[in-house]
Protein backbone atom coordinates (compact mmCIF):
# COMPACT_ATOMS: atom_id res chain seq x y z
CA UNK A 1 0.00 0.00 0.00
CA UNK A 2 1.56 3.09 -1.11
CA UNK A 3 0.92 6.48 0.03
CA UNK A 4 -1.32 7.16 -2.87
CA UNK A 5 -3.03 3.74 -3.22
CA UNK A 6 -6.60 3.05 -3.30
CA UNK A 7 -6.02 1.41 0.02
CA UNK A 8 -6.05 4.55 2.21
CA UNK A 9 -9.50 5.76 2.27
CA UNK A 10 -9.84 7.07 5.76
CA UNK A 11 -7.69 9.46 7.83
CA UNK A 12 -7.18 6.48 9.68
CA UNK A 13 -6.29 4.62 7.09
CA UNK A 14 -3.78 7.41 6.60
CA UNK A 15 -2.65 7.09 10.31
CA UNK A 16 -2.16 3.24 9.92
CA UNK A 17 0.26 3.60 6.64
CA UNK A 18 2.63 6.45 8.42
CA UNK A 19 3.02 4.16 11.46
CA UNK A 20 3.72 1.30 9.54
CA UNK A 21 6.10 3.23 7.56
CA UNK A 22 7.87 4.62 10.41
CA UNK A 23 8.04 0.82 11.54
CA UNK A 24 9.98 -0.28 8.98
CA UNK A 25 11.96 2.81 8.56
CA UNK A 26 12.91 1.90 12.53
CA UNK A 27 13.83 -1.51 11.59
CA UNK A 28 16.13 -0.41 8.61
CA UNK A 29 18.14 1.79 11.23
CA UNK A 30 18.55 -1.18 13.78
CA UNK A 31 20.48 -3.21 10.75
CA UNK A 32 22.38 -0.24 9.36
CA UNK A 33 22.81 1.27 13.20
CA UNK A 34 26.03 -0.93 14.20
CA UNK A 35 27.78 -0.52 10.99
CA UNK A 36 27.59 3.16 11.18
CA UNK A 37 28.74 2.86 14.93
CA UNK A 38 31.82 0.60 13.67
CA UNK A 39 32.79 2.99 10.98
CA UNK A 40 33.21 5.79 13.39
CA UNK A 41 36.43 6.53 14.99
CA UNK A 42 35.40 9.47 17.58
CA UNK A 43 34.90 7.81 20.64
CA UNK A 44 31.71 9.82 21.95
CA UNK A 45 29.94 9.60 18.21
CA UNK A 46 30.40 5.36 18.56
CA UNK A 47 28.57 5.05 21.70
CA UNK A 48 26.02 8.12 20.80
CA UNK A 49 25.33 5.34 17.80
CA UNK A 50 25.19 2.31 19.92
CA UNK A 51 23.06 4.12 22.47
CA UNK A 52 20.61 5.26 19.89
CA UNK A 53 20.27 1.82 18.33
CA UNK A 54 18.95 0.04 22.25
CA UNK A 55 16.40 3.34 21.92
CA UNK A 56 15.62 2.21 18.46
CA UNK A 57 14.70 -0.88 19.66
CA UNK A 58 12.79 0.44 22.05
CA UNK A 59 10.90 2.71 19.42
CA UNK A 60 9.81 -0.59 17.54
CA UNK A 61 8.96 -2.13 20.89
CA UNK A 62 6.55 1.44 21.01
CA UNK A 63 5.31 1.14 17.91
CA UNK A 64 4.19 -2.73 18.62
CA UNK A 65 2.12 -1.15 21.48
CA UNK A 66 0.64 1.62 19.69
CA UNK A 67 -0.42 -1.34 16.97
CA UNK A 68 -1.86 -3.32 19.21
CA UNK A 69 -4.17 -0.51 21.13
CA UNK A 70 -5.08 0.95 17.40
CA UNK A 71 -5.91 -2.37 16.90
CA UNK A 72 -4.27 -2.14 13.22
CA UNK A 73 -2.00 -4.66 11.68
CA UNK A 74 1.52 -4.70 12.96
CA UNK A 75 3.86 -4.31 9.91
CA UNK A 76 5.94 -2.51 7.91
CA UNK A 77 5.62 -1.26 4.25
CA UNK A 78 8.91 -0.42 2.14
CA UNK A 79 9.69 3.34 3.06
CA UNK A 80 11.91 4.79 -0.29
CA UNK A 81 12.93 7.73 2.21
CA UNK A 82 14.91 5.54 4.66
CA UNK A 83 15.89 3.39 2.50
CA UNK A 84 17.54 6.19 0.00
CA UNK A 85 19.05 7.68 3.50
CA UNK A 86 21.13 4.76 4.20
CA UNK A 87 21.98 3.61 0.68
CA UNK A 88 23.14 7.86 0.77
CA UNK A 89 25.37 6.78 4.05
CA UNK A 90 26.77 3.51 2.52
CA UNK A 91 27.68 4.94 -0.37
CA UNK A 92 29.53 7.78 1.50
CA UNK A 93 31.22 5.84 4.36
CA UNK A 94 32.70 3.83 1.36
CA UNK A 95 34.09 6.52 -0.55
CA UNK A 96 35.40 8.92 2.55
CA UNK A 97 38.97 7.83 3.48
CA UNK A 98 40.21 10.54 6.04
CA UNK A 99 38.94 9.22 9.83
CA UNK A 100 37.82 12.60 10.93
CA UNK A 101 35.70 13.29 7.84
CA UNK A 102 34.06 10.08 7.81
CA UNK A 103 32.77 11.01 11.15
CA UNK A 104 31.62 14.06 9.94
CA UNK A 105 30.01 11.79 7.12
CA UNK A 106 28.63 10.07 9.63
CA UNK A 107 26.84 12.49 11.84
CA UNK A 108 25.17 13.83 8.53
CA UNK A 109 24.05 10.61 8.14
CA UNK A 110 22.30 10.18 11.06
CA UNK A 111 20.66 13.63 11.40
CA UNK A 112 19.12 12.97 8.05
CA UNK A 113 17.67 10.12 9.65
CA UNK A 114 16.68 11.28 12.94
CA UNK A 115 15.35 14.51 10.57
CA UNK A 116 13.19 12.21 8.77
CA UNK A 117 12.12 10.48 12.01
CA UNK A 118 11.22 13.92 13.74
CA UNK A 119 8.96 14.63 10.60
CA UNK A 120 7.16 11.47 11.10
CA UNK A 121 6.36 10.65 14.68
CA UNK A 122 5.49 14.80 14.67
CA UNK A 123 3.13 14.15 11.66
CA UNK A 124 1.95 10.77 13.29
CA UNK A 125 1.39 12.71 17.40
CA UNK A 126 -0.65 15.20 15.96
CA UNK A 127 -2.77 12.31 13.98
CA UNK A 128 -3.54 10.73 16.79
CA UNK A 129 -4.85 13.36 18.62
CA UNK A 130 -7.10 14.51 16.03
CA UNK A 131 -8.30 10.70 15.68
CA UNK A 132 -8.78 10.74 19.77
CA UNK A 133 -6.19 8.43 20.17
CA UNK A 134 -4.37 10.59 22.82
CA UNK A 135 -2.85 7.03 24.00
CA UNK A 136 -1.53 6.18 21.07
CA UNK A 137 -0.20 9.76 20.45
CA UNK A 138 1.86 9.81 24.75
CA UNK A 139 3.44 6.72 23.06
CA UNK A 140 4.57 8.36 19.51
CA UNK A 141 5.51 11.94 21.90
CA UNK A 142 8.05 9.93 24.21
CA UNK A 143 9.76 8.47 20.98
CA UNK A 144 9.38 12.04 19.25
CA UNK A 145 11.52 13.65 22.64
CA UNK A 146 13.92 10.88 22.12
CA UNK A 147 14.64 11.69 18.39
CA UNK A 148 14.87 15.44 18.94
CA UNK A 149 16.94 14.91 22.05
CA UNK A 150 19.49 12.43 20.00
CA UNK A 151 19.39 15.26 16.87
CA UNK A 152 20.54 17.68 19.56
CA UNK A 153 23.43 15.81 20.59
CA UNK A 154 24.76 15.13 17.38
CA UNK A 155 24.67 18.56 16.12
CA UNK A 156 26.13 19.09 19.79
CA UNK A 157 29.20 16.52 19.16
CA UNK A 158 29.55 17.43 14.99
CA UNK A 159 29.70 21.58 16.19
CA UNK A 160 32.00 20.90 19.24
CA UNK A 161 34.55 18.54 18.04
CA UNK A 162 34.00 16.53 14.97
CA UNK A 163 33.46 19.14 12.31
CA UNK A 164 36.77 20.83 13.38
CA UNK A 165 38.92 18.19 13.56
CA UNK A 166 37.35 17.34 9.83
CA UNK A 167 37.74 20.92 8.31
Amino acid sequence: MGLFSKDIKTFDDLFVHQLQDVYYAEQQLIKALPTMAEKATNKELKQGLLDHLEQTRGHVQRLEQVFKMHNAQQKGVTCPAIDGIIKEANETMGEVENKEVLDAALINAAQAAEHYEITRYGTLVAWAKRLGRNDCAALLQQTLDEEKTCDQKLTKLAEGTINVRAA
